[in-house]
């Protein structure tokens, strides 16, 4: 009982420890369903998305009739009745001390100088800016999922690779421990193959400790506790395939980027925001109607303590004759704003065309390097097997063979390295010209 909760005990302070740790095994599209769904970053880009979509709707109902109401009451002092006499009669007109009044007032823009159109214009387009956004932000997610979860496999295959070049040089080392016992083999020999296993140790522990910080960040970006311990179920299968053309590419990210049709709603959106500063040198016309329910009602002669109702209809012009250069200075505003997304854009264009072009040459550059890196493996895995053979018919040093055996333990490193690379050159290539989806 008490080992138990001695052990409880300890897996609740060492949160990574392998005894205490979960364990979940994932795909990468399980990965990244996980991560779209926890993530908080992309939850506040979809709210502003959301916030700009309400901010849209609030703008364009300014177009459509407008409907208020107002009810009151008022106590008025009593006065003396006024009366006046029209022969042959004495007519009064009596003091109605309370006044219950009731309005309805609709009000229909009827030209404001496309102020109105414009600004809903604005807004609509900001709102679909705010929508490539999210869409941008979703893209730049996956990737990080995506890297996060191919750096846990490239470190996970490490450590495998350093635990069994551990073991390899153990056995080494029993071997020429073996050969100095018969006095085939020095001291100096045996030292030699000592240090190699601390080395190899040391790296061995390395790669422990890489495949823990990868597993922390991979757990981070997919929002699952930090402890636990994930299992690659995807495997890394690269193509050597490279697309052809790199202007199409290019053509290709210009065309289905969210970033820059996000750009381009901001230019539209800048647009109409002239539009709408301009509109102040033009009037304005309204259309307004009232409906009046009051007790007494005051176009009623002479009055009556009783409710009766009265209605107009009219039309109301509005112009600004002179107001200090305001919509002069908000017209220059306006422009310089239009400017600036147009040339934001234009940068964009331009940045979006390098980085297309880093992409693609490093999808090149990786795929060379794989294939590089399977020639290296299988070079040196033959070396080691012919050295061990010569090193067993002591036709070679021991120094070859552990050279030979650290030689083939890097090519293997490498061509780890080179598919992880690749596989991630790929998903940017595919971020960069917009075609990166879960």
């Amino acid at each position: 009982m008490k080992s138990s909760k001695f052990l409880m005990t300890a897996c609740a302070i060492l949160g990574f420890s392998v005894a205490c740790a979960q364990e979940r095994s994932l795909t990468v599209d399980e990965s990244i369903a996980l991560g779209l769904e926890h993530s908080k970053s992309l939850h506040a880009s979809t709210m502003r998305s959301q916030y700009a979509d309400a901010k849209s709707s609030e703008v364009s109902a300014s177009l459509y009739p407008t409907l208020k109401v107002q009810a009151g009451y008022q106590r008025l002092s009593s006065i003396p009745t006024f009366s006046i006499y029209i022969p042959p009669t004495l007519v009064s007109f009596p003091v109605v001390l309370n006044n219950y009044t009731s309005r309805a007032t609709i009000q229909q823009p009827l030209f404001t100088g496309w102020k109105l159109q414009a600004a809903a214009d604005n807004a609509a387009y900001s709102a679909n800016a705010a929508h490539s956004d999210f869409e941008n932000d979703r893209a730049a997610l996956v990737y990080d999922i995506r890297a996060a979860y191919w750096n846990v496999y490239k470190a996970k295959e490490v450590r495998r690779l350093a635990d069994e070049n551990v073991l390899q040089i153990k056995s080494h080392l029993e071997d020429i421990e073996n050969m100095l016992k018969q006095g085939s083999a020095t001291m100096n020999e045996v030292l030699k193959v000592r240090v190699q296993l601390s080395n190899a140790t040391i790296l061995q522990s390395d790669a422990k400790n890489n495949v823990l910080i990868a597993t922390i960040a991979f757990n981070s970006v997919i929002g699952i506790p930090l402890q636990t311990e994930v299992g690659i179920a995807s495997p890394l299968t690269p193509t050597s395939s490279v697309p052809a053309k790199l202007g199409d590419l290019v053509d290709r990210a210009m065309t289905q980027r969210s970033d820059v049709q996000g750009m381009e709603w901001r230019v539209k959106a800048a647009e109409a925001g002239v539009t709408a500063a301009q509109s102040g040198w033009l009037p304005q016309l309204y259309l307004t109607g009232d409906y009046y329910y009051d007790r007494p009602n005051p176009r009623i002669f002479p009055a009556k303590d009783e409710y009766k109702d009265s209605w107009d209809v009219g039309v109301s012009l509005q112009f600004d004759v002179w107001d200090n250069l305001t919509t002069v200075h908000q017209t220059s505003e306006a422009r310089s704003q239009y400017e600036e997304a147009k040339d934001g854009l234009g940068s964009l264009r331009d940045e979006i065309t390098l980085d297309v072009t880093q992409s693609y040459l490093n999808v090149q550059q990786s795929s060379e390097r794989i294939q590089l890196a399977k020639l290296t493996v299988e070079q040196a895995e033959e070396n080691l097997r012919v050295t061990k053979e010569k090193f067993t018919a002591g036709l070679t040093t021991n120094s070859e063979l552990l050279d030979a055996e650290e030689a083939a333990l890097q090519s293997k490193i490498q061509q780890t390295q080179a598919l992880v690379d690749f596989e991630l050159a790929q998903a940017k290539l595919e971020q960069t010209i917009g075609e990166l989806h879960p």
